[in-house]
């Protein structure tokens, strides 16, 4: 079913017709109370006349109605009243009938005392009359009935007139809802549409544009509000993507041109051993280069793709792992590294993700650090995060490329001439903080005395 179906059925007409029902029970409530007010008039003329049907001259019976001075201005709602006699005979009639009029209508008194008979009756020509039937005794001890009869046109006639009226403007009303749900129905659709068509972009795989301008405020804004979040996140990953194969190509490159070359000139023309072997001593430093840029590589891929088994442990514990492991290096290079911890640091973490971390942002400071020079490594905590911060007194990093060091194959020029690396290990150290719900960033500090690089977890573990 459509948008357009579904609000013309749910918007227009399941409350057209829930209002129809409406109006039909109230109808009939109408006319019930209607019939029950006739009721009580009955009943009180039928009092007041059966009190006083012998109060004439000479205990004369008669039909106080027939001699009212209001009786032309009552006539045409005024019930009809009948009384007979202890013979069943028609007594008296109001309004009186012609002389020509015969009738043969008969009624038995019964006995007086008896509660008042209400009922309906239905003329040949379909018109319905309400009527009360009461005994009264007269004053000589003679029984009489007295018949008082309504006629329920005028109760047909005002409900009639409620139906008009209400199934009119029930009518009105439908007839407005449907053309609100037609115009709601098409500004949703094309909303939905614009919606629709974006995504079946981003299906085919171009995430250049962003959706189209909603303005709306409802949930349809806020999915159109998300859905361009998504697509600006899926372009930067397309962007980073290409960035990172066109950057991996370029790595992988140069290692291979310089074998080739090697290769090439070790076949020009014929060759000694010892030249020999200093072109496969040259192609094998190549390859060790291409075989860590790959292991790099795949440590890169493994933190972004790889199945992270957060559970609660002490942070301090993996950082001080992490410094134990690389003391070797620092005093082969003539280096001192210090901890700084202050008890244990409960958190959740994944063991390996961090430790690899860590053990990158130690390997960083080991290359850039001057021999003789201090390495220094600090955990504390920081509100509701452990902040692992890692400072060392080698040339530090330029304010304009402290958040660059970390995308991938980013090397600062100035630094990295002559250094070994391939420009990974501090993307590895955002990636694995990122997946923990925390941050890396290069530290405040005066350019050229070294460097601090901080990685930051929660405490407590939020959604990888």
């Amino acid at each position: 079913m459509t948008l357009t179906r579904r609000l013309w059925l749910l918007g227009a007409l399941v409350p057209t017709l829930a209002t129809l029902l409406a109006l039909v029970i109230a109808g009939q409530l109408f006319r019930y109370d209607l019939e029950r007010s006739l009721d009580r008039a009955l009943l009180a003329q039928a009092a007041v006349e059966s009190v006083s049907l012998f109060d004439g001259p000479d205990q004369e019976v008669h039909l106080h109605m027939a001699v009212s001075p209001l009786v032309d201005q009552v006539r045409p709602f005024a019930p009809q009243g009948y009384l007979y006699g202890p013979d069943g005979a028609l007594v008296m009639r109001y309004p009186p009938l012609p002389e020509s009029a015969q009738h043969e209508e008969r009624l038995v008194p019964g006995e007086p005392g008896a509660e008042p008979a209400l009922s309906t009756r239905r003329d040949s020509d379909g018109s319905r009359w309400r009527e009360v039937l009461v005994n009264v005794r007269s004053p000589h001890g003679e029984r009489f009935a007295l018949r008082l009869s309504a006629s329920l046109g005028q109760v047909d006639g005002s409900v009639g007139t409620y139906y008009r009226m209400a199934f009119s403007l029930a009518a009105v009303t439908g007839l407005l809802l449907l053309g609100v749900q037609t115009l709601q129905a098409r500004r949703l659709a094309r909303r939905l549409d614009a919606m629709t068509g974006h995504l079946g972009k981003l299906r085919e795989g171009d995430f250049s544009h962003a959706p189209a301008e909603d303005r709306g405020g409802d949930e349809i804004g806020e999915l159109r509000a998300v859905l361009a979040e998504v697509t600006q996140r899926l372009r930067g990953a397309r962007e980073a993507q290409e960035r990172l194969i066109a950057d991996a190509a370029h790595e992988l490159r140069t290692p291979l041109s310089l074998m080739r070359t090697s290769m090439d000139l070790a076949l020009r023309r014929e060759r000694g051993p010892e030249e020999l072997r200093a072109s496969l001593r040259e192609a094998r430093t190549e390859v060790e280069r291409l075989a860590v840029l790959a292991g790099r590589m795949l440590d890169l891929a493994a933190v972004g793709r790889g199945t992270w088994d957060r559970k609660k442990g002490d942070l301090a514990e993996v950082v001080a792992r992490a410094v134990e492991g690389a003391r070797a290096e620092a005093e082969r290079r003539g280096l001192l590294i210090r901890l700084e911890a202050q008890g244990p640091a409960e958190a959740s973490f994944d063991a390996g993700g961090l430790r690899q971390a860590v053990d990158n942002l130690l390997a960083n400071a080991l290359k850039f650090s001057p021999e003789g020079g201090e390495i220094r490594v600090r955990l504390s905590r920081e509100a509701q995060a452990f902040r692992v911060s890692v400072a060392d007194d080698g040339p530090g990093i330029p304010a304009t490329a402290r958040d660059a060091v970390f995308a991938p194959f980013h090397r600062v020029p100035d630094t990295a001439h002559g250094r070994p690396g391939v420009g990974l290990g501090l993307a590895i150290v955002r990636e694995v903080a990122t997946r923990h719900g925390g941050r890396a960033y290069v530290a405040d500090g005066v350019e050229g005395r070294g460097a601090e690089v901080v990685l930051e977890v929660p405490v407590f573990a939020g959604p990888a």
